[in-house]
Parts: structure tokens; C-alpha cells; sequence
């Protein structure tokens, strides 16, 4: 018994750093939110808070669905310097949204504007990334690597097609289709909120439930089975989880290519231990962190509001840089 209440007072030692890191986080985090909401109220509080408050909510989709499906694909795919947009969610939004613009001119973008448009949208891009990684891990030799390998090939050609089709459109529909294409929190619509938070805390609910069996995974193949876990349908999982997080933020705030590994990146190093149940909620806090702060600062003091995403993707770019060349130096 005296064996069992030290090992538990150890335990609790190890896990007290990594808790007080985490709730630092979350303060800051829910303080810059809460700064969001209220700084610099202009005209009737009735009209502006209801605005500020789907901005909000924007921010914690993007944090969430980003922060979860990066640190998630990190784990499945054993490798922290890729990003889940390899496997060519941006490359098959941008797609979409050129073909529509082709077919229909500027001025769809508008009139499609809703909640069907933002179904389909996922729902095509989930179900083409989950036929696909799931032939590749039915045939025989096929695994992440292949995966990965595929997805860049597929991102490549609809990248080159979308750019193709851009070159021949009007003036006008390619302005138009421009707003469309970069990370855009201020227009999320609020009727939109309600599913993405449904669709956030229904994933987030699997992936929690399943954080010990991530841990595991970690190991490897040959180290999960040995510990009794089915790697593939973790793997199966996870990716499934992935597909449906990214497609629905990118679908729903435009693409955020580095924001994702910014925010995975800095939780590996914050949160001081390798377990996803203090991963995975540092990773969340440190992207509504970012979002919020770069929102205020931008807003407040450089009154360019608009290029938050784009400052935070420039400083995710940079960051995926030092660490690409920071290993191959140690090589």
C-alpha cells in the first residue's frame, strides 16, 4: 500500500508541470478572446457583441479543428514536419472553388454562399481523402509513406490545373475568386457556428476517448500490436478524424497551411511531455492564443485586420523552415 501512495505522489509531481503549463495557456488564451469580444465596442453593443462573437467563434473552430488534426496526422505518420494539407485538402479546395468560378462566373461564389455549399464542400473533400488513404492501406506494400507520396502527386496536379484555369478567367472573377482563397475568419457565417462546433466537439469527443491508444501509436507499428493495439485501425481512425476536421475548417474559414504545424510545433515544446492528453489541449490553447492575439494586435494597432491569417501563415512558414534545415544540419 505505502508502494502505491508514492508511485501516485510521483505521478502527480511528473503531471503538475505539464497541468500549470496548459492553464497558462488557456488563461491567456480565453483573456485574448475575451479582448476580442469587447475592445473598442463601436456603435450599439446589440449589433456589434453578436459579430465579435461569431468572430469568436471562427477563432476556436480554426484552433480546434487545425490544432487536433495536425498534432493527430503528426502522431499517425510519425513525422512532425508534415503538414495535414499534403495530403491535398488546399490544393482540392482551391480546385473547387476555381471550377466553380469557371462554370459559373464571380458572381456564384456569392449566390452559393451557405450552408449546402459548405457540406458539399466537406463532404467531397472527406470522401475523397478517406477512398483514398483507405485503397492505399488495403493494398498490399500501400502505407503512410505511399499515402503521403500520392497526396503530394494529387496536390500538385490540382494545383496546376487550378492555375491553369485562373490565367483564362476575367479580371473581375479573378479578384472575386481571390477572397475566396486565403484564410478568412471574418466573414464565417453565424448560421454555420452551430454545425462546426457540433462537428468539432463529436470529433473531439472520439480522439479523447481514443488519446491513450494514440499514445501507443507513437511506438510504431511493431510497438502498438505488441501492446495489443490495432495499428491500422488507428491509423484508420485517426486519418478518417484528420480528413473531417481539416476539410470542415478549410471549407468553412479558407486555407491555413502552416497554422496547423505552428501551433502542433510550439505544444510539443510547451507542454513537456509526450502524452496527447496534455498535447492535444496546449495545442488548442496556444491556436486560439495565436489566432486572438494576432487579431487584437492586428486590429488595434495596425488596423490591417485582414491579414491575420496571412501573418500567421508567413510565421508557420518560417518556423517549418528553421526546423526543415535546423535537421538537416544535425544530419
Amino acid at each position: 500500500m505505502p508502494e502505491l501512495s508514492t508511485g501516485a505522489v510521483l505521478r502527480a509531481r511528473t503531471d503538475l508541470k505539464p497541468a500549470l503549463r496548459l492553464a497558462l495557456v488557456w488563461a491567456l488564451g480565453l483573456a485574448a478572446l475575451g479582448l476580442v469580444l469587447v475592445v473598442d465596442v463601436r456603435g450599439p453593443l446589440e449589433l456589434a457583441l453578436p459579430r465579435r462573437a461569431t468572430l469568436v467563434g471562427g477563432i476556436l473552430v480554426a484552433s480546434f479543428a487545425h490544432a487536433i488534426g495536425t498534432v493527430v496526422f503528426h502522431t499517425v505518420t510519425s513525422n512532425r514536419i508534415l503538414t495535414p494539407s499534403i495530403i491535398g485538402f488546399d490544393s482540392m479546395y482551391t480546385l473547387m472553388q476555381t471550377l466553380t468560378v469557371f462554370a459559373f462566373g464571380g458572381s456564384a461564389i456569392a449566390a452559393t454562399d451557405g450552408l449546402p455549399k459548405l457540406l458539399v464542400q466537406t463532404a467531397l473533400m472527406v470522401v475523397a481523402a478517406t477512398a483514398l488513404y483507405t485503397w492505399l492501406l488495403d493494398r498490399s506494400g500501400g502505407g503512410v509513406l505511399t499515402l503521403l507520396l500520392v497526396g503530394v502527386v494529387l496536390g500538385l496536379a490540382f494545383d496546376s490545373v487550378s492555375t491553369f484555369i485562373q490565367r483564362i478567367l476575367s479580371p473581375t472573377d479573378y479578384d472575386l475568386l481571390s477572397l475566396e482563397l486565403f484564410g478568412r475568419l471574418s466573414s464565417v457565417q453565424p448560421d454555420h457556428l452551430p454545425l462546426a462546433l457540433a462537428v468539432c466537439a463529436g470529433v473531439g469527443a472520439v480522439v479523447w476517448m481514443r488519446r491513450a491508444r494514440l499514445d501507443v501509436v507513437l511506438l510504431g507499428r511493431d510497438g502498438a500490436t505488441a501492446l495489443g493495439v490495432d495499428h491500422r485501425k488507428e491509423l484508420i481512425v485517426a486519418l478518417v478524424c484528420v480528413s473531417i476536421l481539416i476539410a470542415f475548417a478549410t471549407a468553412l474559414a479558407g486555407p491555413m497551411t502552416f497554422f496547423g504545424f505552428l501551433v502542433a510545433t510550439l505544444a510539443y515544446r510547451l507542454a513537456g511531455t509526450h502524452r496527447h492528453a496534455f498535447v492535444l489541449p496546449m495545442a488548442v490553447g496556444l491556436g486560439v492564443l495565436a489566432l486572438a492575439g494576432a487579431q487584437l494586435v492586428m486590429r488595434h494597432v495596425f488596423d490591417a485586420a485582414g491579414l491575420v491569417t496571412v501573418i500567421i501563415e508567413v510565421v508557420g512558414g518560417i518556423v517549418f523552415l528553421a526546423l526543415l534545415l535546423g535537421g538537416r544540419r544535425q544530419q
